[in-house]
C-alpha cells in the first residue's frame, strides 16, 4: 500500500515494520486509539519508536514463522499502515506525514475530474432519492440499490485513500454486518449520512488522497464465476418492476449495484474483471470521457449506445483471456441496445452465461 514495510530477518528471528506518521505532540486520545487498536489485530501492533514515529510492528521467532503465519501477518501490517496513515493525519493535526516520497500524485485535472464525479454523483442520487417519483418510505430496497450503487461506483472508478476509503468500507460494513435490528429505512439514513459528510470536505481534503501507489496485497476475497453468478440471479429480476413502473433510474442503480458489489467485495476471474470494468465504461461516458478515454461506447447526454464499439470491445476481452478459457464466447447477439436499462439488464444476463472453465 502506501507505506514501505522494512525489517530483518536472522536464523532465529524476524521483524518488519511500517512508519505510519509522526507525532510532533503525543494526545491521549491518539494515544489510546492506537491502545485501543492493538486489541483488534492478530499479528501486529503499534508502537512508537525512539524518534516518536508511530509504527505497526511485526516480529515472531523463526521456528513458528510459516508461510501462512507470515503472508498473513504481513498483509495485516502492510493494509493497517496504508489505512492509518491518511486516516490519522485527518484527524489529528498533531502528526507529521513520512515516508510518502514513493506516493504519485494524480495531474491536477485527473484529481479535478474525480473529485467533481464524486460531488455530482452524490447529489444526484441524493437528489434523485428526496425529489424522485419513488417514495423513500413505501420503497426503500429501491432506494437502497440508489445509493449502494453509488457507494460502489466511487470505490471504483474514484480509488481515493484515507477518509474518504474509510467512509466508503464502513458504511458498505454497517450497512451489510451490523445493525442487524435496523430496518432498510434507518440503515439507509446510515448510508445518506456518510454521503454527506463526504460532501462536507473540501476539494484540498480529497486531493490529499488521491494518488497512485504500487501494491502488495489485495483486501478481496477470491471468488469463482460461479459466486457472480449466484449474485446476479439473486437480484437481477428486482430491476424489471422499477422498470415496468418507470422508475428507471432505480431500475438502472441495480446493474450498477450488483457490478459494483462484485468489485468491492470478491477478487473474480480476470474476464470478469474485465467485463465488469467494460459495463463501467459504457454507463459512465461523461466521467471516462473528461479522463480522456476512447472511443465512447455511449454518447454523453444521450445515452445511445455504439453498438458497434461495445461489440468490439466484448470480442476483444474475449479472445484476450482465450487461452485460458477457450469456452469463453460472450453470447453478443442476445444484448439489446435500445436504451441503457435494457442494454445493461441484457450485458449482465450474457455475463451469466459465460464459460469461465479453465484450460488444464
Amino acid at each position: 500500500g502506501s507505506k514501505r514495510i522494512v525489517g530483518w530477518a536472522t536464523r532465529y528471528r524476524l521483524r518488519a515494520e511500517a512508519r505510519v506518521a509522526r507525532l510532533v505532540d503525543p494526545r491521549p486520545e491518539l494515544l489510546r486509539r492506537l491502545v485501543e487498536q492493538n486489541y483488534s489485530l492478530k499479528f501486529s501492533r503499534y508502537a512508537l519508536d525512539p524518534d516518536n514515529h508511530i509504527t505497526v510492528v511485526f516480529d515472531t521467532d523463526t521456528e513458528d514463522a510459516s508461510p501462512y503465519k507470515l503472508y498473513y501477518a504481513l498483509k495485516e501490517l502492510a493494509t493497517q499502515a496504508d489505512k492509518q496513515d491518511d486516516l490519522l493525519l485527518e484527524e489529528f493535526g498533531q502528526l507529521e506525514a513520512v515516508d510518502s516520497s514513493h506516493l504519485q500524485p494524480l495531474p491536477g485535472l485527473e484529481a479535478k475530474v474525480k473529485h467533481n464525479f464524486i460531488v455530482n454523483s452524490i447529489r444526484y442520487t441524493l437528489r434523485e432519492m428526496e425529489e424522485g417519483p419513488l417514495d423513500p418510505q413505501t420503497y426503500p430496497g429501491g432506494i437502497a440499490y440508489l445509493l449502494l450503487s453509488l457507494i460502489y461506483k466511487i470505490d471504483y472508478l474514484v480509488k481515493p485513500e484515507g477518509y474518504t476509503m474509510e467512509i466508503l468500507e464502513r458504511i458498505h460494513r454497517r450497512y451489510f454486518t451490523e445493525d442487524k435490528d435496523k430496518t432498510i429505512q434507518q440503515k439507509n439514513q446510515l448510508l445518506v449520512s456518510g454521503l454527506r459528510a463526504l460532501l462536507q470536505r473540501s476539494e484540498k481534503d480529497y486531493n490529499r488522497e488521491m494518488y497512485r501507489v504500487i501494491t502488495t496485497f489485495g483486501i478481496t476475497v477470491p471468488a469463482t464465476h460461479d459466486r457472480l453468478v449466484h449474485l446476479i440471479n439473486g437480484e437481477l429480476h428486482h430491476m424489471d418492476w422499477y422498470q415496468e413502473n418507470g422508475y428507471y433510474a432505480v431500475a438502472q442503480a441495480i446493474p450498477g449495484y450488483l457490478v459494483g458489489y462484485a468489485l468491492f467485495n470478491y477478487a473474480l476471474p480476470q474476464p470478469d474483471r474485465d467485463f465488469l470494468h467494460l459495463y463501467y465504461r459504457i454507463a459512465e461516458p461523461e466521467y471516462f470521457r473528461a479522463l480522456g478515454f476512447q472511443p465512447d461506447y455511449c454518447e454523453p447526454g444521450t445515452h445511445t449506445l455504439d453498438r458497434r464499439a461495445i461489440r468490439r470491445a466484448i470480442d476483444g476481452i474475449a479472445k484476450k483471456h482465450r487461452a485460458q478459457f477457450p469456452g469463453l464466447r460472450p453470447a453478443v447477439s442476445s444484448l439489446i441496445f435500445d436504451n441503457l436499462v435494457d442494454f445493461s439488464r441484457s450485458y449482465l444476463q450474457m455475463i451469466r452465461q459465460l464459460d469461465l472453465t479453465k484450460m488444464e
